[in-house]
């Protein structure tokens, strides 16, 4: 859980995307891929939650090379443990839903 929030589906599949180093472009098919469609993101959102994700120390722009222009992100080790709390707080939501339909 994050700050004491559950995360947006779109906030939790950029952190999932971004466990390894990933530009924009990339963040963005990862996402929909795993989301299985679900979570399309545009430029414009997905940069400002970029930013947000930054400010919040949960993930870095990676120092670009010279004649890049492609930016590259990653997840910082205080996103991992959001992501893994929110990953937790997601599996005690299926298992509790889970439990409870057997016992009807």
């Amino acid at each position: 859980m994050a700050d004491g929030f559950a995360l947006t589906e779109a906030t939790y599949y950029i952190l999932l995307s971004l466990v390894r180093p990933r530009h924009g472009y990339g963040i963005m098919q990862l996402t929909e891929e795993l989301s299985g469609g679900r979570v399309h993101l545009a430029a414009g959102t997905l940069y400002g939650a970029l930013n947000a994700l930054c400010a919040k120390g949960w993930i870095l722009l990676l120092p670009a090379e010279d004649d890049s222009r492609r930016k590259e992100y990653v997840l910082t080790e205080k996103g991992r443990q959001v992501l893994k709390g929110e990953v937790a707080r997601l599996r005690e939501l299926a298992d509790n839903g889970e439990r409870i339909l057997r016992e009807e």
